[in-house]
């Protein structure tokens, strides 16, 4: 085939002579029929449309529409007569008699001359050929001719004018065909990137006669639309780059340059979705120089293949999930930078490749980013572009495609800003610089964590002190103060010799959920700073800053941990204001474990106007079952009351003042049915079925009296229901006249089934309990026992007493924490230190290997051996907490008001629960179960009914974690205390 015969180009028909006799060697000109062609929306062509007096004349979309329209008279303009040099054409243009020259490879345009060209011997000067227009046509994309000579014909007066013949017409075809040949090495070379960028221009790839005959506004369209050929060629040829010269040979490198076990995570994190987004354009590339061979140097519309790509919703997906994640990128590569010197040479030596071009890979991460604003800017161009007057199809094709890319790109702002404020954020957490010693785990990398806002404050400084700067204000401070969802921070910021910056918390983190706002409406007040520049008036110098102070402070620690801060203005201080209240408001939403209120106007502790009943304070609460129903009991000081779960109607079943309960209903395939409640130094049992029979109103109080068995008859300090294997025991301690130390028993529950059923012959003697080993001896101010596996820790104030509940009397004793060592560990001897003054309430199991030891103020973690770990760090409670519980991988720590339930493994705190004069009730006997944890505190007070108690159970919202402590998940571990 011809390489001037393209299968899909238009051609352009060169003109017979008069005679229709064609000179030796030349061939028949192609005149293609109008309806055997395909649609092409911009025709050249030759033949004027026929003109009817009595109709209206088909109007020039470019020309002069001030004419009168019975005045236009279409004549024909052969392009052929149109010098290749650009210079004009003689006042009189001859026929051409004669060609050898095949089709020309390039669409010719349809020309027609304007009504204000005269035909009286005008040379067409350069403003007349801006009126030489297209004339649309939807079946012509040829050069035509009906006439019997080639001729110009003037629309002046309707006459013609004869022609004459001027140059050779041979040699000027065959110029055009070598034009349209440089044309079409130069496109060719243009979209294998091997044109100089110089001459990357439609003009210099188009013959001046095209430039000049068309209008100076498709001019402008159709450089617009070669330069969407441009910019995407090197899009794509960017994004190819980075694949081959950075993610392939980084992948493949020997040594590696990312540590094998996290390069993937690397590749991921810093070029993201970047081969999705390269396939789209490859395609769309592919499809758009496909048009370009087909069309140039006049492309109709490029719209249906820039549409049938943004309409793929992976094409859009690819780059919002880029776009989005583009701020993480750019901070993990600027990181691994600072962190791998490797990677910095590597990065180095691959800007020396010839398609990088000394461009920072910063620059290629960008690239998706800004490809689609880009885009969408060229594309509206060329719409501004096509004329309006004719139903081209990119007058509809192209609103439709800005649409989706507007959409695209407002859909990824709010993640461009959220992943900014991340990377913000991960700077922030980056350049903390936490106090030694104290355990705080933030969350700082969770997903859900956020800055929400952040900014420079000063504070007064307690003592007199300088600020760096060039002013410095006697007794300021300047610091950077930073809200994230979870936390208040307040930093001093040092510029570190290497350009790093540190921030020192100057106090511990403010947890939202005791944050509280104090005034923030104070008058300014002004800052005097005095220049620092050493000169000899510098003390008498100063300049006056007026400063705006708002208060924040912790809620149970009003006066030790109450800052007042001062920003620079008003305004800030609103905003200041606004994101407390929003972020605390969003804070409380957060729950693990939802309090359910069970009673709430039962129990009272004053009388009201109406004379309501006193039952007095809630001491211990226990719930059971019985017969298919849950009961709960609950002990006053004016006696035990047990009710139905659910209601409120509450029935006085004892009338003794118990300071603890146990309800003692079955283990495995034994049922014990006791009821233990410990009253004025002793311990009292009761059958359980009773107690529901009296509850019920089925039973006499006075049967449920008559049955009570004495199990420990005086001088009781405290007990413990707990489960151990499969039994049930009753850990207790006495304390006898004169005695130093406290006894230490254990009762071993009996199943009902091996009870004798014999008459009592002694008050003193009990058939359900049995004495289980030999009394052992605990300190003297032992106050309670915490549970563990098959051993138990005696709660003393000097540590806690491990020990096997199975054979108190003989067993090893073993206290822990273990600060043997604490002489030659600095860090363990100032935990030592630390814990002496606080008070041990128990102890529970944080992973396969760790304990964490639970203090009143703080907690520290233990190895099984007993001496503390993680280089003898603690954990500070934002309260203090007098009991605590165990559920799954959380820990809850109850305080008066709080109610911190935090993370065992971490120390992490997750939620916390307020109210007034809080009380644990009930945890179940073993350390993590899954039975009711209920609470009393103080409810809601009423004049006429008086001060009421109410009982709430905390319920799990959802589950926590799916894998269990090793409580659960492996019985057998932990069976004995490994020392």
């Amino acid at each position: 085939m011809s390489p001037y015969n393209h299968p899909t180009r238009p051609h352009v028909s060169i003109p017979q002579p008069p005679s229709g006799a064609l000179p030796p060697g030349a061939q028949q000109p192609t005149n293609p029929s109008p309806s055997t062609r395909p649609y092409t929306p911009w025709a050249f062509e030759v033949t004027p449309p026929p003109f009817l007096d009595d109709q209206y004349p088909l109007q020039n979309p470019w020309g002069d529409e001030h004419g009168s329209p019975s005045a236009l008279r279409h004549r024909t303009l052969s392009l052929v007569n149109l010098p290749s040099d650009g210079s004009r054409t003689p006042t009189r243009v001859g026929s051409l008699q004669a060609s050898t020259t095949g089709p020309l490879a390039f669409p010719e345009p349809q020309i027609y001359r304007s009504v204000s060209q005269r035909a009286s011997g005008h040379k067409p000067s350069a403003s007349d050929a801006s009126n030489l227009r297209l004339r649309r046509d939807p079946s012509t994309a040829s050069f035509q001719s009906s006439q019997s000579s080639n001729s110009w014909y003037y629309d002046d007066d309707y006459g013609s004018v004869s022609n004459e013949s001027h140059g050779d017409e041979e040699l000027l075809s065959k110029s055009l065909s070598d034009i349209s040949l440089t044309s079409d090495e130069g496109l060719t070379r243009f979209q294998s990137g091997e044109l100089p960028e110089n001459d990357q221009e439609w003009h210099k790839l188009v013959p001046p006669e095209a430039i000049e005959a068309l209008g100076k506004m498709e001019v402008q369209r159709q450089s617009v639309i070669f330069e969407v050929f441009k910019s995407e060629r090197e899009y794509v040829s960017d994004l190819e780059a980075v694949q081959d010269v950075y993610i392939t040979p980084l992948m493949n490198s020997q040594p590696p340059i990312i540590q094998p076990n996290r390069l993937q995570g690397f590749i991921s994190e810093v070029f993201g979705n970047f081969s999705q987004i390269l396939a789209h354009h490859q395609r769309m590339l592919g499809d758009l120089f496909a048009r370009q061979r087909d069309q140039h140097p006049l492309i109709q519309s490029i719209a249906d293949i820039v549409l049938d790509t943004t309409l793929k919703n992976d094409f859009r997906s690819a780059y919002e999930t880029y776009i989005k994640h583009y701020p993480l990128s750019e901070s993990r590569h600027r990181t691994e930078l600072q962190r791998n010197a490797a990677y910095q040479s590597y990065i180095q030596s691959a800007s020396s490749d010839s398609r990088i071009r000394k461009r920072d890979l910063i620059t290629f991460l960008s690239r998706p980013v800004t490809r689609l604003p880009r885009l969408n800017l060229l594309l509206e161009q060329i719409l501004k572009l096509t004329d309006k007057d004719y139903e081209h199809p990119d007058l509809d094709t192209l609103p439709i495609i800005l649409g989706i890319l507007n959409d695209c790109i407002k859909s990824t702002q709010p993640g461009i800003e959220a992943a900014e404020s991340k990377v913000k954020f991960w700077a922030l957490c980056e350049s903390l610089v936490f106090r030694k010693g104290e355990i705080i785990d933030m969350n700082l990398y969770d997903k859900s964590r956020s800055l929400l806002y952040s900014g420079p404050v000063s504070r007064k400084n307690r003592s007199e002190g300088s600020v760096t700067g060039s002013w410095s204000g006697s007794g300021w401070a300047d610091l950077s103060a930073a809200l994230l969802d979870n936390y208040f921070l307040l930093s001093r910021q040092e510029q570190r010799q290497n350009g790093a910056v540190k921030r020192h918390l100057m106090s511990r983190p403010l947890y939202l959920s005791f944050l509280r706002l104090g005034s923030f409406t104070s008058p300014p007040e002004t800052r005097k700073e005095h220049p620092k520049d050493g000169s000899v008036l510098s003390g008498l110098l100063y300049q006056s800053t007026p400063l705006y102070p708002f208060t924040i402070y912790h809620e149970t620690s009003k006066q030790s941990r109450r800052y007042t801060l001062y920003v620079a203005s008003e305004a800030i201080r609103k905003k200041w204001h606004n994101f407390f209240v929003d972020a605390i408001t969003v804070h409380k939403m957060l729950q693990y474990f939802a309090p359910d209120v069970l009673s709430r106007q039962f129990f009272r502790t004053g009388g009201g106007l109406n004379g309501s009943k006193v039952t007095g304070k809630i001491n211990a609460a226990v719930p059971f079952t019985f017969e298919g129903r849950q009961y709960i009991a609950v002990s006053c000081s004016t006696g035990i009351y047990v009710t139905i779960r659910g209601r409120e109607t509450f029935c006085k079943v004892l009338n003794v003042q118990s300071t603890s309960m146990a309800a003692v209903q079955s283990l495995g395939p034994k049922t014990f049915n006791k009821f233990i409640v410990h009253v004025n130094n002793s311990l009292l049992s009761y059958p359980l079925d009773l107690i529901a029979h009296v509850a019920l109103g089925q039973t006499e109080p006075k049967a449920l009296a008559a049955s009570m068995e004495k199990v420990v008859s005086s001088e009781l300090m405290f007990f413990k229901h707990l489960h151990v294997g499969q039994r049930v025991l009753i850990v207790y301690a006495v304390k006898k006249l004169l005695q130093v130390t406290l006894s230490l028993h254990a009762l071993e529950v009996m199943d009902v089934s091996d009870v004798a059923f014999t008459p009592k012959r002694s008050s003193k003697s009990s058939h359900s309990f049995r004495t289980f080993g030999d009394a052992g001896y605990a300190p003297k101010d032992a106050f309670d026992v915490t549970p563990l596996v098959k051993t138990i820790g005696i709660c003393a104030r000097g540590g806690i007493l491990i020990v096997d509940p199975t054979n108190i009397a003989n067993s090893r004793v073993t206290v822990v924490p273990d600060f043997s060592g604490a002489s030659t560990n600095q860090p363990m001897a100032n935990l030592k230190s630390r814990v002496d003054s606080a008070k041990p309430l128990g102890l529970i199991r944080s992973d396969a290997s760790e304990l964490l030891v639970i203090y009143d103020t703080v907690g520290c973690y233990i190895t099984k051996h007993g001496t503390p770990s993680r280089s003898s760090g603690y954990i500070k409670w934002e309260s203090k907490i007098d009991s605590f519980a165990q559920r799954g991988t959380h820990v809850l720590l109850f305080s008066t008001q709080f109610i911190e339930i935090r993370e065992i493994l971490t120390g992490r705190i997750v939620q916390v629960i307020e109210g007034e004069d809080i009380r644990l009730m009930y945890a179940g006997p073993t350390p993590d179960n899954h039975e009711p944890i209920l609470v009393a505190m103080r409810g809601e007070q009423d004049k006429k009914e008086g001060n009421v108690e109410k009982i709430v159970e905390l319920q799990e919202t959802s589950e926590i974690s799916a894998v269990r402590t090793p409580t659960t998940a492996l019985p057998a571990m932990w069976e004995e205390w490994d020392m």
